[in-house]
């Protein structure tokens, strides 16, 4: 709004909303429960989710500054806007997030920073949060409310794909609140660990980021989840990766070729290609510090 790339008619403050459980961290045998207005800073914080869920706090620690983490809720991290500098700037026309059917600008302009997974000929903006990655490698789901009712959803299913429609971020309808976020419990929830490459230390996107969850036996993946940020238009779970590493014994040989699989659908675009190349460094180097994790 700052920069007059929205123009909202009305804000509504959900602030007031006095309903306890959106301000609260539950956790049980069964797993965690986050409410939406619950700070990120509380969040990473929090003894038990650093000790039980440290994908989760890393990743919160991880994103923005930390004034930022102080008053931002993990409701609206989640629905930030996939954006790029084309879409934050007004004088560049064609975006077809901010204005549909009037093209994109990034994709012969200088990209590096944009998506080379999920993308489409209509949008290459890459999804810009860290949360949602550890979210979506743990199988959590997110709990909605509307005047018709609530619903429980998936997160993997809560962020569209540009497709044909880059403006349609996300599968809520438009009266739809997430009042809560649960993650289960399960096997690989504490060896856990979320790793950003970026160009700075602090305060600064992903050019490429992994959240990694694995349940192992003496050396051997029972079950991995791996997640990648920075490098896609949606939060991005590595199906291919996680094949590579099913019932194998996790070294640096299986890591490469798990990384490897991750990229093999990637389209690069003419200033992304080296996020390919980082992309593989980043998730090899994140397997392998999962794997050798003293619980």
């Amino acid at each position: 709004m700052k920069l007059d790339v929205m123009r909202p008619p009305s804000l509504i403050d959900l602030g007031g909303l006095e309903d306890d459980g959106l301000r609260a961290i539950e956790a049980s045998a069964d797993g965690l429960r986050l409410g939406a207005l619950v700070s990120m800073a509380q969040a990473a914080d929090h003894p038990l989710i650093g000790r039980d869920y440290p994908v989760l706090a890393q990743a919160l620690s991880s994103g923005a500054s930390q004034q930022i983490r102080n008053m931002a809720t993990l409701g609206g991290n989640v629905l930030q806007r996939t954006r790029c500098a084309y879409f934050r700037d007004v004088t560049w026309a064609a975006c077809n997030k901010r204005t549909p059917g009037s093209g994109c600008a990034a994709m012969e302009g200088i990209n590096r920073q944009h998506a080379v997974l999920g993308t489409s000929e209509h949008c290459i903006a890459a999804y810009p949060g860290d949360f949602a990655q550890a979210l979506i490698a743990l199988d959590a789901s997110v709990r909605t409310s509307s005047p018709r009712g609530g619903r429980a959803l998936p997160f993997a299913q809560l962020h569209c794909r540009p497709g044909q429609r880059p403006s349609v971020e996300t599968c809520l309808e438009p009266d739809e609140l997430i009042v809560r976020i649960d993650v289960p419990g399960a096997a690989w929830i504490r060896r856990s660990l979320y790793f950003k490459a970026r160009d700075r230390e602090s305060y600064e996107f992903a050019l490429a980021s992994v959240a990694i969850a694995l349940d192992m036996h003496e050396g051997v993946v029972r079950e991995a989840r791996i997640a990648l940020g920075g490098l896609a238009t949606i939060p991005w779970r590595s199906h291919e990766a996680e094949r590579e590493l099913a019932g194998a014994r996790l070294d640096e040989s299986r890591a490469q070729a798990a990384a490897a699989a991750a990229f093999e659908q990637a389209k690069p675009r003419r200033h992304n290609q080296f996020k390919i190349e980082l992309g593989k460094r980043v998730l090899t180097h994140a397997l392998l510090a999962a794997a050798a994790m003293e619980l």
